[in-house]
């Protein structure tokens, strides 16, 4: 029971993503309902459970410089909660008959937070930046050039199609950074404005304190008129987080956290001051699995791997150790994709079958009953990993002889290293789908990503031609029931070559003062701009 509890407790948030929609600015505060009408001021106080090293999402997809970059910086599009592009810094858009380019007509007046206008010209910066900087390389990999016929147009070229490029358009994904900022010949990876930014979006940077907080204010020459609603945010970071967050909450301290720990779901919600929603998380797409190394034994053999998959019971791990709260993983898309398909080998538990796939594997029992030792790494002590090694060490071990050492935490830095150098036989991990599986997907299958040294690319060494295929040809179909039916056929390959064992997608929720409205539900949850939300009584 004790080992039950550890593994429910402390889930990490990890967080972060469609088509051509409605093309109209989204509502000012003069557009809202009579009743509704937003009150300007206030603070609002954010809890992170870490910092981030800067705060430039150009170069970077970690989910601590996404939170505050998204208040720091526009984004041509912005998603709802239906998977649909809304504008954002691009008024309108269109898509070209062969998709093969993407015009974006600006916001006119629309201004940087040091008063320089924003142009076409940065926006061809910025994706060009983007492309080259950014770990995921796929979301830009079809643009060619962009054009900048006029200061409020810029025209996307394309080597192909790329159904994918609007959902790349999102904040943070796409971030529109100052050119005549950035441009100056310094290496942006190191650039100093990475730590004090000019930004583009509806809040502006006052004060970065590495490890302990992240102070923006109102930036007032914001191009949608009417926003946003508050004075100033503070992202308060906490050396502490299990403990300190929910006390900081709690107290009235911090008014909004964004959480995976399914104890903060249940103590919350009988908390009649907090409102707890699981409402805008469907872009993340962040599945909790196990990951084999294909690339050495035992695991390069696909019966191991089967074996494996056949005693782990998904269902009871989602239904009593996660509490229902969380959603069972069937492959590599998440099912909340559009493009979710559960026609996939479903790996119901069969002990007898999997003993006899060992057997058949040349790994007998010995006098003691085991059959072979693999080691299980984990990229944080966090007690998600800690308890949920120790509970597949205990199952695999009584169930199949497969005697699991959990391998010593040495730091995220050197997991990272290890796996993705090849040195591991099993690990755990949460990975996102990032919206479209161009973005958060790809990247873990393609033969061409097998990259020493690169974490979370295909540090598996999982390759088979015909996935390759296959997402090749929907990365670039246009048509979405085609679409959808490749990457059916794709999870349905993968899931049966089982390079990984996908367990559950990652219960995220928002937890926040009962007197704070205007939280968004989009798709992209936390990593959204909060230029709409609003006190309806200051704290």
């Amino acid at each position: 029971m004790q080992q039950m509890r550890r593994l429910v407790m402390g889930i990490l948030f990890w967080v972060m993503t469609g088509m051509i929609g409605p093309m109209s600015m989204p509502a000012s505060a003069e557009d809202k309902p009579e009743g509704e009408k937003p009150r300007y001021g206030g603070e609002l106080v954010v809890a992170l459970e870490a910092g981030p090293a800067h705060l430039n999402p150009a170069i970077s997809s970690g989910l601590f410089t996404g939170l505050p970059a998204a208040q720091l910086f526009a984004s041509p599009l912005r998603y709802d909660e239906k998977w649909q592009p809304q504008p954002y810094l691009a008024e309108k858009w269109e898509v070209s008959p062969d998709g093969r380019a993407v015009t974006l007509h600006l916001v006119k007046g629309a201004t940087f937070h040091d008063g320089r206008p924003i142009t076409s010209k940065d926006v061809e910066f910025s994706i060009m930046t983007v492309q080259a900087y950014h770990p995921f390389k796929s979301m830009f990999a079809a643009v060619e050039k962009v054009d900048t016929p006029d200061p409020w147009t810029a025209i996307v070229r394309l080597r192909k199609p790329s159904p994918a490029i609007l959902m790349a358009m999102s904040p943070v994904l796409l971030p529109i950074i100052p050119q005549h900022i950035y441009g100056d010949g310094r290496d942006i990876r190191t650039h100093p404005a990475n730590l004090a930014p000019v930004g583009s979006g509806p809040f502006k940077f006052v004060q970065f304190v590495p490890g302990q907080q992240i102070v923006l204010e109102k930036y007032n020459d914001f191009f949608i008129k009417g926003r946003p609603y508050l004075d100033k945010i503070r992202y308060k970071i906490f050396r502490h987080p299990e403990l300190e967050m929910p006390m900081s909450l709690e107290a009235g301290e911090s008014h909004i956290i964004f959480s995976s720990n399914i104890d903060d779901f249940q103590r919350y919600e009988k908390d009649p001051g907090l409102v707890v929603t699981s409402s805008g998380y469907k872009g993340l797409g962040a599945l909790f699995w196990l990951t084999f190394n294909l690339q050495r034994k035992p695991f390069n053999d696909l019966r191991v791997r089967q074996a494996v998959a056949y005693c782990i019971d998904r269902d009871f791990i989602v239904q009593t150790l996660l509490k229902g709260t969380a959603q069972k993983a069937t492959g590599p898309i998440s099912p909340d994709s559009p493009f979710y398909s559960t026609a996939v080998e479903q790996f119901g538990v069969n002990i007898d079958k999997a003993n006899k796939l060992l057997d058949a594997a040349g790994y007998p029992r010995d006098a003691g009953g085991r059959r072979f030792q693999a080691a299980i790494d984990y990229p944080s002590e966090g007690s998600i990993f800690v308890s949920f090694s120790e509970y597949l060490r205990q199952d695999l071990l009584r169930k199949i002889g497969v005697e699991l050492i959990i391998s010593k935490f040495k730091g995220y830095s050197q997991w990272a290293d290890n796996i993705s150098n090849g040195r591991f036989d099993l690990s755990l991990d949460v990975v996102f789908n990032r919206g479209d599986p161009v973005i958060g997907v790809h990247r873990t299958y393609d033969c061409d990503n097998i990259k020493k040294g690169l974490i979370y690319s295909n540090n598996q060494g999982y390759c088979n031609p015909e996935v390759n295929r296959l997402m090749e040809a929907a990365g670039a179909e246009m048509d979405f029931a085609k679409r959808k039916a490749l990457y059916a056929e794709f999870q349905r390959v993968v899931v049966g070559d089982l390079p990984i064992y996908y367990l559950f997608k990652i219960p995220h929720r928002t937890i926040y003062q009962k007197n704070l409205a205007g939280i968004d539900d989009n798709i992209w949850g936390a990593l959204s701009p909060m230029d709409q939300v609003y006190w309806l009584k200051k704290p």
